[in-house]
């Protein structure tokens, strides 16, 4: 087999892992009128909530889905704490991420634990960092993270906060990751988008994720190192084009960083 024809085999294995159906059925999640995700039928059958102060269900069951009812915000704070006390959360944060609809309208705010068993879309970003000559900084991910332990990534990743915008996320996950302010690099630009949809083990394996994320390359000037500053990164490494294949050909990146290194690669 051809390195071309190896590669090409490679990243259509890796683009059908990044776009995966749910092992089981969903259904639709609403908080009021607008649809924020979905959930496993039965999934929020598992936990018990108290009626808001009007006495209403913060959850309903409906033949369409399952609806959250009162200010959304709170009402998913309300049901977070629920799934939290059932065992159904992931490694709490105290990081509240935006709730889109549909439509992409930001409509609440959610702890990060629980959009995955929630089915709500999530937004992160990324940065390739190339030396002067070429080669690529990657970070080998902490061996604690609760996602992707040890596993390879670009110079940076992180989700987009709810107090984020895109650029202020990419601004200061770029410090807490690799202590490196942006107005120091090089030829910062964005490199477009990738988008991921997979069943995850969040919620007892009830979860599923789909996340946008924008890429983005910049240059470290000659002597300009990356240093941790979150107890995040387990260390960096600077390799050439060969390594970098060899590392992702083996799967030892994860499928975000191995989808945007490739696209930045031209393929």
């Amino acid at each position: 087999m051809s390195q071309d024809t190896e590669r090409a085999a490679w990243l259509a294995a890796l683009r059908a892992g990044a776009e995966v159906p749910p092992r089981r059925p969903r259904v639709p999640l609403y908080a009021g009128p607008h649809e924020i995700g979905s959930v496993e039928p039965d999934f929020l059958s598992r936990i018990d909530l108290q009626p808001l102060v009007d006495q209403r269900e913060v959850l309903q069951k409906t033949e369409r889905g399952w609806r959250l009812h009162g200010e959304p915000t709170s009402s998913l704070a309300l049901l977070a704490d629920a799934l939290r006390e059932a065992g159904l959360a992931h490694a709490w944060r105290d990081e509240q991420l935006a709730v889109p609809n549909r439509g992409g309208e930001r409509v609440a705010t959610v702890e990060r634990a629980v959009v995955r068993g929630l089915g709500i879309t999530t937004q992160a970003v990324h940065l390739v960092g190339l030396a002067p000559d070429g080669r690529h900084w990657v970070q080998q991910r902490a061996f604690d993270k609760p996602n992707d332990p040890g596993l390879w990534d670009t110079l940076m990743g992180g989700m987009v906060s709810a107090r984020d915008t895109v650029q202020t996320a990419l601004l200061r996950e770029t410090w807490e990751e690799a202590g490196l302010r942006l107005h120091t690099l090089q030829g910062l630009r964005h490199g477009g988008f990738v988008t991921t949809r997979r069943p995850s083990d969040d919620g007892g394996g009830a979860g599923y994720v789909i996340e946008r994320i924008d890429w983005f390359v910049a240059t470290l000037p000659e002597g300009l190192l990356p240093v941790n500053q979150d107890g995040e990164v387990e260390r960096f490494e600077l390799i050439n084009d060969e390594e970098l294949w060899r590392r992702m050909l083996a799967d030892e990146f994860t499928t975000e960083a191995a989808l945007i290194q490739a696209a930045f690669l031209g393929y």
